[in-house]
């Protein structure tokens, strides 16, 4: 009734070769995520320490830098020279959003110290943001 399979399964073929492109365990793959949200938000904290310098932002920035730089195997993230332009509200609301992402993904790979400064970080974007959005 039905014709048997004369040719071999593709799965039985593809298993015994070896692929043309890397394959990265998923703790390798949230690494990479972890270090892109946290350089991001390295990047917001450089924009908002050329708008409104701080001891506060220089320290996070420093802090963000040594953990881009521990995920990402020991290569320190580039960075640029942000101009002094811009709406600080904004940017604070950019900020927290990146945190809360790298807070999620930390948390999922268990990385204890990017968890904290992650949420540390949100704390000071929504305290940052009270003076401001009372004014409006």
């Amino acid at each position: 009734m039905y014709e048997p399979i004369r040719t071999q399964s593709v799965h039985s073929t593809m298993a015994g070769t070896s692929s043309d492109f890397p394959h990265r365990s998923r703790e390798e793959e949230l690494d990479i995520q972890l270090a892109g949200h946290l350089a991001a938000l390295l990047a917001v904290t450089d924009e908002l320490r050329a708008l409104t310098p701080s001891a506060d932002l220089d320290a996070a920035a420093e802090l963000l830098a040594a953990q881009v730089a521990r995920l990402r195997g020991g290569r320190a993230p580039l960075r640029a020279a942000p101009a002094a332009a811009g709406d600080p509200a904004a940017l604070h609301r950019r900020a927290h959003a990146l945190a809360g992402r790298a807070l999620v993904v930390a948390a999922s790979r268990a990385d204890t110290s990017a968890a904290i400064l992650a949420a540390e970080r949100m704390d000071a974007h929504t305290s940052a943001l009270k003076p401001l959005t009372a004014t409006r």
